[in-house]
């Protein structure tokens, strides 16, 4: 498919605008427990108003549970990716995925403005080109 033709839907429009946030001195059985109530894969983690970086269920697998430590006794300032990796909502499917991929990650914070106002997810980006993507 030609990034030339089909539609372009803006990021802004895909993203899940609802953060979920949470403290860097949270516990990551916490993170846990957030992540399930929201039906989310990832939290930014944000301090007194600064956004440090973002935790997802691959921290938890990779660095909690493969590596043997205690959810209930491991923070999430310990397991987050950092630094948090953004895309501008104006940008396209397209940059959102070549991001994702180049990065080797499945969330991307969107900002607009300098602030982020929502996180796009790789199932969002796959509902985006099963529905629209091949449209021409």
């Amino acid at each position: 498919m030609s990034r030339s033709g089909g539609i372009q839907r803006p990021i802004a429009v895909m993203m899940r605008p609802v953060i979920q946030t949470i403290r860097p001195d949270a516990s990551v059985a916490e993170a846990a427990k957030q992540m399930a109530s929201a039906k989310v894969g990832a939290l930014l983690v944000r301090d007194q108003g600064h956004d440090l970086g973002i935790v997802s269920e691959s921290d938890l697998v990779r660095k909690v549970l493969a590596e043997s430590l205690a959810p209930a006794q491991t923070l999430v300032r310990a397991v987050m990716s950092t630094p948090l990796v953004t895309i501008d909502s104006a940008a396209s499917a397209h940059d959102a995925s070549d991001r994702m991929a180049e990065a080797g990650i499945r969330h991307l914070a969107v900002v607009e403005g300098g602030e982020v106002v929502g996180i796009l997810s790789v199932r969002d980006l796959l509902h985006y080109f099963k529905n629209w993507g091949s449209q021409s």
